[in-house]
């Protein structure tokens, strides 16, 4: 199984989501940024590695809502962490996404995301 760390990265009541690239798998869909763990590390430590790597940004206490399993036909079972972020210091800055948005909600809901992050984007309340 692989594991994977994700943030739920929150700016009042908006939250980010990035694009994957076009050409990259599952290109164009839709995302929470992260990424896998890498050996013998924790997935705190993946996800402040991720955000600093993808948005050049630190996350302030990264607080955990939940960790689930996703299945795809193509890469298997992966464990996903899900982190809250509300804190976290310096811009956002769009450094391996097609594009990233500040979104509400239902505006999330709507995008065409992940097959595995759908019935939590469906459950999440900010």
């Amino acid at each position: 199984m692989i594991r994977v760390a994700v943030a739920v990265l929150c700016m009042g009541n908006k939250i980010l989501a990035c694009q994957r690239k076009s050409g990259s798998r599952y290109g164009l869909r839709w995302e929470f940024p992260g990424g896998k763990l890498e050996d013998n590390e924790s997935s705190v430590d993946c996800i402040r590695r991720e955000l600093r790597e993808e948005l050049s940004i630190t996350a302030v206490n990264p607080f955990l809502l939940e960790t689930r399993q996703a299945f795809y036909d193509d890469g298997g079972w992966f464990e996903v962490s899900y982190f809250l972020v509300r804190d976290f210091s310096g811009e956002p800055q769009n450094n391996i996404f097609e594009q990233i948005r500040w979104l509400a909600l239902e505006e999330l809901k709507k995008l065409d995301n992940l097959e595995g992050n759908r019935s939590f984007i469906e459950r999440l309340t900010i």
